[in-house]
């Protein structure tokens, strides 16, 4: 069920700008009568801004009339389907700590050693660095290159190991140290489903033959 957006400010409103009974408000914004009709004594909620639900677009003012005209009527409120969804962000690059940035070249290094499969926008992604950086450490032109040490991401805590095998999944390399490759998805989708297994027949009666 959608949840209304700040009840006793709505229920202010209500009952300051309507003709709506207390049960009917109390229902609408889930409180107690005793607290709507508080709350019209001016017992509660003294100096709080009401809140308009026809404006913020959970309520129809079609709605509103429809039940004021009949005390035994309810609001339903709009259907969180029909409200304007915010727009999702696209994923940026992935952040890294100040302090684990300088790891960056370090990890670049040991997946270019290992995996050289992967591509220069694989490695991007996964360390959330930028293709200048990791063509500097592969032609050895970085600032920095007397000091980089071939260093496991997992381990410098850039990415989790989840991560690195799903890219290496993507990107269908090979492990140099055992000689194998990661399977692709859509190899992986060509593999048969294993048969099932027959149960052997069970023989009813005693290994040692009938007793006499």
């Amino acid at each position: 069920m959608s949840q209304l957006l700040m009840p006793r400010a709505t229920a202010v409103w209500l009952v300051a700008n309507t003709s709506l009974t207390f049960e009917q408000i109390a229902e609408f914004c889930r409180l107690h009568v005793l607290e709507v009709q508080a709350i019209a004594d001016e017992e509660v909620a003294v100096g709080m801004h009401g809140l308009d639900p026809i404006a913020n677009g959970q309520l129809t003012q079609e709605e509103l009339v429809r039940v004021q005209k009949d005390p035994k009527a309810r609001l339903v409120m709009v259907s969180q389907d029909n409200l304007p969804q915010p727009v999702a962000r696209n994923k940026g690059p992935r952040y890294t700590p100040i302090a684990k940035r300088g790891d960056k070249p370090d990890a670049i290094a040991w997946l270019i050693k290992n995996y050289p499969d992967m591509t220069d926008g694989q490695v991007g992604r996964l360390l959330g660095t930028t293709k200048s950086t990791i063509t500097a450490v592969r032609d050895r032109s970085h600032w920095n290159h007397q000091n980089i040490r071939p260093r496991s991401p997992v381990t410098l805590g850039l990415c989790t190991q989840g991560d690195m095998d799903q890219v290496l999944t993507k990107a269908g390399a090979t492990v140099p140290s055992i000689g194998v490759r990661y399977m692709t998805a859509e190899e992986a989708a060509t593999i048969p489903a294993p048969k099932p297994v027959e149960p052997h027949p069970v023989q009813v009666g005693s290994p040692f033959g009938e007793r006499r």
